[in-house]
């Protein structure tokens, strides 16, 4: 039965979460139309709670959709008492919250979307706001009506650490963004136009992604010095570098001092981040794209590569393997040595290569953002009858 839906979407222009966000609207849009094709009872009404500057991004929808304003930033103490009182006036909704960011008195019933537990797990700060955060994670997740978590390893983690009911909990895959997956490749001009751009004319490693602690890249970069060392002959290879896309290099002295003591500065280049189709072209061009990652809670960036036509090396852990299946180069992430004869199988072994191409293309199918939002769609029905919410 149709539903009143009101979703908070204020983080569309974020890394990741802003990826998800989009395509979880798309994929709504995309139900609504197919419902109102094939003459089914009228869709859900949904209202998006978006901040004034995003507007642009969320025209075209259906007229089901409408488009609600809210300007305080999410992540403002404040926003634990603006953002409760803005919402009484959607009385008799469903709220879904596409980040464990809950405003404390946020009013029920509700769906959370659970990305991964980084923030608990791998907290640097010790201080009054990251124990506020800690209770409020905790809190929010304890009052909502369902919990949407984005991999089997997400979910253990819900119940192992905040032993949160698994009848509570659903798992619904994230998916690789269309723009991946349904724009030609990037034509030779543009290509070449790139690369000239940023002066590349070497092949290269590529990482891209934020660079917080559990992203392993001191690692990932004393990894890269083995492998220089041991390909510094190599006729292809001799000149390889190792190009980081993400976060700046000033924030993060421990990655500093890892570039420094390899003695590689003049081979790692950070180009913090950048549009998606310069993205893609680096993706494509890429000798192999490696995510040495300690924790994740899905792990987009390695899919994105897999529908660039690039060989994968990433870690055996946390949600990797499941997202990955069998189309990448599995690694101890702890230990350094590993990611290096990883990568170098992959650089080195024509047939592998090209076998892990072809394997990740058939992964990509097993994710779709059409069957991802029906799955939440079927979720928000959950919560709704378990909370007794009046369906129109």
């Amino acid at each position: 039965m149709p539903l009143r839906v009101v979703i908070d979407v204020r983080h569309l222009r974020d890394f990741g979460i802003g990826t998800h966000i989009r395509n979880l609207v798309r994929g709504f849009s995309m139900v609504s139309a197919q419902q109102e094709s094939q003459g089914l009872a009228s869709a859900n009404q949904y209202t998006l709670i978006a901040r004034a500057a995003d507007r642009e991004l969320l025209s075209n929808l259906p007229t089901n959709f409408s488009i609600s304003i809210f300007d305080k930033h999410p992540e403002d103490l404040a926003n634990n008492f603006t953002y409760p009182l803005f919402l009484r006036q959607f009385r008799g909704c469903l709220f879904h919250m596409p980040l464990n960011s809950v405003a404390y008195w946020m009013p029920k019933p509700y769906v959370v979307t659970v990305h991964d537990m980084s923030s608990l797990l791998y907290s640097e700060n010790k201080d009054l706001r990251a124990w506020l955060h800690a209770v409020r994670f905790r809190r929010g997740l304890a009052r909502a009506a369902r919990i949407i978590a984005v991999s089997a390893a997400t979910r253990r983690d819900l119940e192992d650490v905040l032993a949160v009911p698994s009848e509570r909990i659903r798992r619904i895959y994230n998916a690789p963004d269309p723009e991946f997956l349904e724009s030609a490749p990037a034509a030779p001009d543009v290509v070449a136009g790139t690369l000239e751009r940023y002066q590349i004319r070497y092949p290269f490693l590529l990482y891209a992604g934020t660079i917080r602690p559990q992203k392993n890249i001191p690692r990932l970069v004393e990894a890269f010095a083995v492998l220089r060392g041991e390909l510094e002959h190599h006729p292809i290879y001799k000149d390889l570098r190792l190009i980081i896309i993400g976060d700046e290099l000033s924030k993060y002295p421990a990655v500093r001092r890892a570039v420094i003591q390899s003695r590689v500065e003049q081979s790692v280049r950070f180009l913090g981040f950048v549009p998606i189709d310069t993205l893609r072209v680096f993706y494509g061009q890429a000798a192999a794209f490696v995510f040495p990652s300690l924790y994740e809670g899905f792990g987009l960036p390695p899919l994105e590569a897999m529908a660039c036509g690039t060989p994968v090396v990433t870690s055996n852990v946390s949600s990797l393997p499941e997202v990955v299946g069998d189309a990448a180069m599995m690694v101890n992430p702890e230990k350094v040595f590993d990611i290096a004869r990883g990568i170098r199988e992959v650089l080195l072994d024509p047939a592998l290569r090209a076998d892990l191409v072809e394997r990740g293309h058939d992964q990509l199918r097993r994710f779709s953002w059409e069957a991802t939002a029906r799955e939440v769609l079927d979720t928000y029905q959950e919560a709704a009858a378990a909370s007794g919410i009046a369906m129109e």
